[in-house]
């Protein structure tokens, strides 16, 4: 799914006046900096198209059939059979928001957490039609076990933490405590104390012998957005962001990522980028369009208190700066060194949170409850091997 698009002025076919005419040039990530693939815009178009629809009224949108071709197309391209052992999409560096080297390749959580909420709006749009109940079961059976994996192993608060400083390693077994052989030596120094007592995230990245513990607000929003963090989860990551109120929202909502990569890792995970130096756009840069999600996140949990009060913080300067694209800084007090000014994403995402505090309910159409089917096939032991099954013993050589 093209991620942007370049409006073109051509020949009409055919014409013999030489009659011109505006066409759409998509950019599939060919033209894109660095050719980074835009894995999420398929995502977020399904997500969007269920939120339109909703708001509007207009379901014969959906019910095209070439809408409905698009929503299967992307659905066999992130259900199809691969290498990977996770039920989480595998991805490049680039691949969403953050589209620059940033150390996020393999299984970032916003890839995650958009996966999630994409698989449940494509399965309320689908129509019955030949094909669709396997592609349904498919659906069904990711769910699952997606959820099932990011709340068990991306989850962490201080219990957890302390769980895997105690880790032990090298375990060899269907039943190993350390399923991805973490060693307790990647716990950053900065975390053990930056760990509030109350309150917990989804890390940023995981896969064999790897937590990304960085916070990515994106991801853990739309988490609860769309019911792919447990009630108590999202309840928890909520307070979190209260806890930490001035790193994550500063002086101006909302942080990208935190902390920022400095030193030795920003020159070794970045490649030294100019753009993402540290507290800089991605790399710990502040960005305005997030309070949409940060004010859809709110009210899903009943804490409209924490919106307004970020919003109030916003509108302090995001007006008179000139809506900025992103800033800079710890705490986002300079306008970015790059940032476009009158950004249109930063625009929106304040007049969707205002709009939304003044209908909570409207914040319907993007969110999810638990769905209890999911919950009830989770009380199974959906990571149990079938191997155990067999009487055969295992020798190892």
């Amino acid at each position: 799914m093209p991620a942007s698009f370049k409006v073109k002025t051509v020949p009409v076919e055919g014409s013999e006046d030489n009659a011109m005419e505006e066409v759409l040039d998509p950019d599939f990530g060919e033209a894109a900096i660095g050719r980074v693939a835009p894995v999420d815009s398929g995502l977020w178009w399904i997500i969007l198209l269920r939120a339109y629809c909703k708001c509007t009224g207009d379901y014969g949108l959906q019910e095209r059939v070439d809408v409905q071709v698009g929503i299967k197309l992307i659905l066999k391209l992130c259900l199809a059979d691969g290498f990977d052992m996770f039920p989480t999409l595998l991805v490049t560096d680039g691949s969403c928001m953050i589209d620059r080297r940033m150390g996020i390749h393999g299984h970032p959580l916003e890839i995650q957490s958009l996966f999630y909420s994409a698989l449940r709006c494509a399965r309320e749009m689908l129509l019955p039609q030949d094909g669709v109940i396997d592609l349904i079961r498919a659906v069904n059976s990711r769910l699952c076990a997606l959820s099932y994996h990011v709340r068990e192993h991306y989850w962490v608060d201080l219990r957890k933490l302390n769980e895997i400083y105690r880790y032990k390693t090298e375990e060899y077994s269907h039943d190993a405590v350390n399923k991805f052989n973490i060693y307790p030596e990647q716990i950053p120094l900065w975390l053990v104390d930056w760990m509030p007592n109350h309150g917990g995230y989804m890390i940023g990245n995981l896969q064999p012998a790897h937590m990304d513990f960085r916070f990515f607000s994106l991801g853990n929003l739309w988490a609860v957005v769309g019911s792919l963090a447990t009630e108590d989860q999202s309840e928890a990551i909520l307070n979190f962001i209260e806890e930490k109120w001035d790193d994550i929202i500063g002086t101006m909502p909302l942080k990208i990522a935190f902390p920022a990569l400095e030193y030795d890792e920003w020159r070794i995970i970045t490649g030294s980028d100019p753009k993402n130096t540290p507290w800089s756009y991605h790399n710990g840069g502040s960005w305005p369009t997030l309070l949409w999600q940060f004010t859809a996140a709110c009210l899903k949990v009943g804490r409209g208190d924490l919106a307004r009060k970020a919003l109030k913080v916003a509108e302090k300067r995001l007006s008179s700066d000139k809506w900025p694209e992103y800033y800079d800084t710890r705490t986002g007090r300079f306008i970015g060194k790059q940032a476009r000014l009158f950004q249109t994403w930063s625009i929106a995402g304040y007049l969707v949170a205002k709009m939304l505090l003044e209908d909570p309910d409207a914040v319907n159409i993007l969110t999810f409850e638990e769905d209890l089917t999911l919950l009830e096939a989770m009380s199974c032991p959906i990571d149990s091997n079938p191997r155990r099954k067999r009487s055969k013993k295992v020798h190892m050589v």
